[in-house]
């Protein structure tokens, strides 16, 4: 917790004489800021973040008023105590000042000790409300990893029982989120798919299969085909896991994480046109939960090697589930996914467990993909941002991510990396800025490799790309191959090269 005197005090009244007072009785005991109108206030309240706030009421322009109530109109500043200080003292004014937000009132001419007293109570009372709020933020994290932990473990152990999926798990879970976040672009389904919700999603899909528990070894691990009588044995893992999560949701209560578990556990083998299992719903009566399960676990039975069959190429995959739209899939769930399956594919590239389902997925072998010393990944899109950064991850790489240049460009400054890939379009300075400021840095000497990525030939081609201060440009979904060669290139001979290959590391690929 830091001290009382590395806390500040933003001063605002437009009387210099005012100021002056106000900081000769402060001045030994905090950092002081002062603003003599009310832009210049809000600007700095903006950029500073003060503990307080002591402002004036009658000021040209804009008054007291009306920046208090532009003070707490702002979710970045309104939590920031505000003393109002004024020469009127009508119970009517003070009302209405702390109806606005303010936590209290000074009357002029100051009683320095009065003043200092009511500046530091309230400093002390912000920073106890501020520790308070991170020890819940700190204990809901802690509840939240103890949830995740407990699913993802259970989850785990009916994969045990199958242990070619090692990376269904992890596969399913992403793929559950991208397309939750891509049908929240629908109207019809914004209002459900809420953050909250999406990530409730997410941390229950690994319960999906937790009911094969009880289906039998003989059944389970068969190398081959399941004759009728087996099938109907297989199709009960459904049923075993909606009653086992039930049992737990009853003693937790209706509200809690388990509740979306069941839904997903029972109803994601059920299909669109009432053809599936265990209760032959169709449509809408599918839950949304059980709907998004049903394209994610198929894309990734097809895709995955399995004791039986070979995997699928990742073209085929598509297809199968563009033609069950309307008949096993939700057309407009089948829509999204069709949008978004090459964030799909990426996902599996990430998350494969084997040589032949990358191949399939048209990826590279483990031992081939590319291995730079740091990469600095900057895209304001949080899934394909998370994709990239897992790819590069899985490769060996150092890793650290951004969503914007200006959150890039500070990383950057702390800690310079080897290769940059950008995004262009992006809030708080896009690509083309981040790329102009990380050439001005001249951190040490060291200059990145800075990529442009982006979704076309058509957004950038590489001339544009030079002309625009990078040293090339990539097309997502990122390709490590392609990664691999260019930067390899850019680092003109082995000797400074970032990207040695397998044979110089003693690895086999």
């Amino acid at each position: 917790m830091r001290s009382l005197s590395e806390s500040r005090v933003l001063i605002v009244d437009d009387v210099k004489a005012n100021v002056d007072v106000l900081v000769q009785a402060l001045r030994h005991d905090y950092k002081l800021s002062v603003a003599l109108d009310g832009e210049s206030a809000l600007a700095i309240a903006r950029k500073a973040k003060p503990d307080l706030i002591l402002l004036d009421v009658s000021m040209p322009d804009m008054d007291g008023y009306q920046v208090c109530r532009r003070l707490m109109s702002d979710e970045a500043m309104r939590d920031i105590p505000v003393i109002l200080q004024t020469a009127l003292s009508d119970a009517e004014d003070e009302a209405w000042g702390l109806a606005l937000g303010a936590v209290d009132y000074i009357t002029k001419p100051f009683n320095a000790e009065l003043l200092r007293a009511r500046v530091r109570n309230h400093i002390e009372l912000k920073r106890h409300r501020d520790d308070l709020e991170r020890l819940v933020q700190e204990r809901t994290r802690d509840l939240q990893r103890t949830q995740t932990v407990m699913i993802e473990s259970l989850g785990t152990l009916a994969e045990f029982r199958d242990p070619e999926t090692g990376g269904h798990i992890k596969r399913t879970q992403a793929y559950v989120k991208a397309l939750s976040l891509c049908l929240r672009r629908n109207p019809q389904y914004a209002p459900l798919l809420t953050d909250a919700y999406i990530e409730l999603l997410r941390i229950s899909a690994p319960l999906h299969d937790v009911g094969k528990l009880g289906v039998p070894d003989s059944v389970l691990l068969k190398p081959g085909k399941l004759d009728d009588a087996e099938f109907e044995q297989m199709k009960r893992h459904t049923v075993f896991g909606n009653e086992a999560l039930r049992i737990s949701e009853e003693k937790l209560g209706p509200d809690t994480f388990l509740h979306t578990a069941r839904e997903i556990a029972y109803t994601h083998h059920e299909k669109w046109d009432g053809s599936g299992y265990p209760q032959g719903l169709k449509k809408d009566q599918i839950p949304l939960s059980g709907r998004l399960m049903a394209v994610a676990d198929v894309y990734d039975a097809l895709i995955s090697k399995r004791v039986y069959k070979p995997p699928m190429p990742h073209e085929k995959a598509v297809e199968i589930i563009r033609a069950g739209s309307g008949t096993h899939f939700d057309p407009d769930l089948a829509e999204a996914f069709l949008g978004i399956c090459e964030t799909f594919r990426n996902i599996a590239l990430t998350y494969a467990d084997c040589d032949e389902e990358r191949e399939m997925l048209g990826g590279v072998p483990a031992g081939a993909a590319t291995r730079a010393k740091t990469f600095l990944v900057v895209e304001d899109n949080e899934v394909v941002r998370e994709i990239m950064r897992s790819q590069l991850a899985a490769a060996g790489c150092a890793v650290e991510v951004a969503a914007n240049g200006r959150e890039a460009h500070e990383i950057f400054r702390r800690c310079p990396c080897d290769v940059v890939l950008t995004d262009i379009e992006m809030p708080e300075m896009d690509g083309y800025a981040l790329a102009e400021a990380l050439r001005d840095l001249e951190n040490a000497g060291r200059r990145p490799i800075i990529l442009a990525i982006t979704a076309s030939d058509f957004d950038l081609n590489e001339r544009e790309a030079h002309k625009r201060g990078f040293d090339g440009y990539m097309l997502k979904p990122l390709d490590l191959a392609v990664l691999e060669a260019k930067v390899a290139t850019l680092m003109k001979g082995a000797a400074s090269s970032l990207l040695p290959d397998a044979t110089t590391t003693g690895e086999t690929q």
